[in-house]
């Protein structure tokens, strides 16, 4: 009986070690390794010794070796698209995240209250009005913001009745549907042979225009959005035990849900703004970080973000590499997101039960 035990323990040690190991890997070297793999795709093939020779000319202050051609595809096209994917994939997947935790629903996305809706409306005003590549981003972004401001103002007069979670859910599928009503008139109104296209290019989403003036707009807002989620992370596990549960153990979640709306909503409407409309990345990713390091907040945010962030670098690599011509992002996470996430159903409810 004894010799039993120990061998069952023994058996669940192992096991526990293996899982262990995946996590580490999964976290750690995945990353790392689509990093790596992306600096070699795209339509210029650069190898990673190049890549080597260059950086280390670059840290010594050497010539950069090799052609000119090279060094242009690597800092100017490539290392900005890729560090753009992994602020927006990050951004998006946090933003997820943070919102199933807070509404305590595995179906809420980040574009639950409206700032895609508004963004994606913000820039195709920007482009009917031809405000070029700087005002597209500032009224997408400043548009992504209010579309939030205007659903939480809704859910708070709606939600006096009762039921605040509830209430903006609903106000939010609202007002999304009200802005994207917009966009079809802005897209109505444009011009068919010029404007149109871009409208409705930029809607698909995309990361083939991002520059070094866009990371830094980027970066900065990624950062300002991410920190405070990342401090106050554990208190989202708090919220999922219900509010008066929460409000027991000494939470406000008034302001933990006004937090985490606006910073959210503050990482939404900065990706949108330069990405375009990229879906499925916020709703799928927290679930596959769910069923790899569990439910805790602690851990499961931040891990989010870094899965997002890896996610849609590996999508916009095959965005660039897959055909002749590149693939609208936004088309491609749907296709990969949409049986992914049934298969996510399916196999790892186990996290919300």
């Amino acid at each position: 009986m004894t010799q039993t035990s120990e061998m069952l323990g023994q058996t669940t040690n192992s096991s526990g070690k293996r899982r262990r190991v995946i996590r580490i890997v999964l976290t750690a070297g995945l990353p790392i390794a689509v990093l790596l793999l992306s600096f070699t795709l795209g339509r210029y093939s650069v190898s990673l010794s190049q890549m080597a020779d260059i950086f280390r000319a670059r840290l010594l202050g050497l010539p950069d070796p090799g052609p000119d051609s090279v060094s242009t595809v690597l800092f100017n096209v490539r290392i900005p698209r890729i560090a753009a994917a992994l602020l927006v994939g990050g951004a998006l997947a946090a933003a997820g995240a943070s919102y199933q935790g807070l509404f305590r629903n595995p179906m809420v996305s980040p574009d639950i209250l409206g700032a895609s809706a508004g963004a994606g409306f913000g820039a195709a005003l920007a482009m009917l009005l031809s405000l070029g590549p700087a005002g597209i981003q500032l009224l997408s972004f400043l548009l992504g913001i209010g579309a939030v401001a205007l659903t939480y103002s809704i859910g708070s007069l709606v939600s006096r009745r009762g039921g605040a979670v509830l209430s903006l859910v609903l106000t939010g599928i609202v007002i999304s549907t009200v802005f994207g009503s917009f966009t079809s008139i802005i897209k109505l109104a444009a011009d068919p042979d010029n404007k149109l296209p871009s409208i409705t290019f930029w809607l698909m989403g995309g990361l083939s225009l991002v520059g070094l003036d866009d990371l830094a707009i980027l970066a900065p807002l990624v950062f300002i959005g991410l920190t405070p989620l990342l401090l106050l992370r554990w208190k989202l596990n708090v919220l999922s035990f219900g509010e008066e549960e929460a409000q027991s153990l000494g939470v406000n979640t008034a302001r933990i849900r006004i937090v985490t709306i606006i910073c959210s909503t503050l990482l939404t409407a900065a990706a949108v703004s330069v990405s375009g409309m990229i879906g499925w990345v916020g709703l799928i990713v927290p679930h596959l970080s769910r069923m790899v390091v569990g439910p805790n907040y602690k851990v499961l945010l931040p891990v989010s973000a870094l899965y997002g962030a890896t996610y849609l670098l590996l999508v916009d690599d095959i965005a660039r590499s897959a055909l002749t011509m590149e693939i609208p992002l936004g088309i491609l996470t749907s296709l990969i997101g949409a049986p992914f996430f049934i298969v996510l159903l399916l196999t790892g409810k186990r996290g919300w039960d």
